[in-house]
């Protein structure tokens, strides 16, 4: 996620270096065949571009707000599980207590396994979300579950499955009781409606006939300013038409940036900075002594 409030425009210019070369290429070339050829037939009327240029801005509109829509549900969903994060850890501490089939040793234990492995379910998420085979959840599970998870395709919800039978232990063992049981089952649906939502997100891809459509009337929209305002600026038409296509092809550039937001992009939501936020805090809250730094920016400028 970008961080940073100043504008590089390095960045801005190697991003587009691309696309600027071939709104010259088309500008040039509307040019040219205006001048040797087109405009001995028809001259091209300035209510085309205009026409064309305003219903192309409300496209491109479209597009962006459907993209910011896209990262912003994103940004909630992971917000949403900080909380709960922090509600699990601080529930499991509080709410569980010694029994009869749990003394305080295997009770402080069981503390521990079960903040351990809504660490690795963190984890295990944000890896399946990224596309990433790091197995960084590994250390924070047992090696029997880590060997049970890697079976399943769906790696977080397994993790969750081992939740739901922890909490059933304890309701079974008499260390909590029925009220606390259904608040702390009510984290791990809310941990399971938390992943669907991003699987959600990460599995539906905005469709591409979007952006290949868009640079197409881009490329028509150029070339019909260039060749309308050609008669009376001249060759400065070039420029005029360059300008123009920069302008759009830059606005619809940047809600491409926001349509994945859990890819491992600088304008993506910053997953490593979430898990190891919440990782963080629920050590903490086990009073260890092992706790990592936090996730630095890079340069000032993002954090990922």
């Amino acid at each position: 996620m970008i961080i940073t409030k100043r504008i590089f425009i390095g960045n801005v210019v190697k991003g587009s270096m691309r696309d600027f070369l071939i709104i010259c290429l088309i500008s040039v070339s509307a040019y040219l065949l205006n001048e040797y050829f087109l405009k001995y037939y028809f001259d091209s009327p300035g209510i085309i571009p205009a026409v064309m240029g305003t219903a192309l801005a409300f496209f491109i509109g479209f597009n962006n707000n459907q993209a910011y829509d896209r990262w912003w549900e994103a940004r909630k969903i992971w917000g949403a599980l900080v909380n709960d994060s922090r509600s699990w850890a601080r529930q499991i501490i509080n709410y569980t207590r010694v029994s009869d089939g749990f003394d305080d040793n295997e009770l402080n234990k069981f503390r521990k396994r079960t903040i351990h492995r809504h660490i690795a379910f963190l984890y295990a998420l944000k890896e399946n979300l990224r596309g990433s085979d790091n197995k960084e959840y590994q250390k924070y599970i047992s090696n029997d579950e880590f060997e049970s998870v890697e079976l399943e395709t769906n790696r977080q919800n397994a993790i969750l499955n081992y939740q739901s039978k922890d909490i059933e232990l304890l309701y079974e063992k008499g260390s909590i009781d029925g009220f606390k049981f259904i608040e702390l089952n009510k984290m791990i649906v809310n941990f399971c409606d938390e992943m669907g939502m991003s699987e959600r997100i990460k599995n539906t891809v905005f469709p591409p006939t979007y952006h290949r459509y868009t640079l197409i009337f881009i490329w028509v929209l150029i070339a019909s300013i260039t060749i309308a305002t050609e008669s009376d600026i001249g060759y400065w038409s070039i420029l005029f038409g360059i300008l123009i296509g920069l302008i759009f092809v830059i606005t619809q550039s940047i809600g491409l940036t926001l349509l994945n937001p859990f890819d491992d992009l600088i304008s993506g939501i910053p997953l490593n900075q979430i898990t190891r936020t919440i990782e963080i805090n629920l050590l903490e809250a086990l009073k260890e002594s092992d706790i990592p730094e936090p996730v630095k920016s890079v340069k000032n400028k993002y954090i990922m």
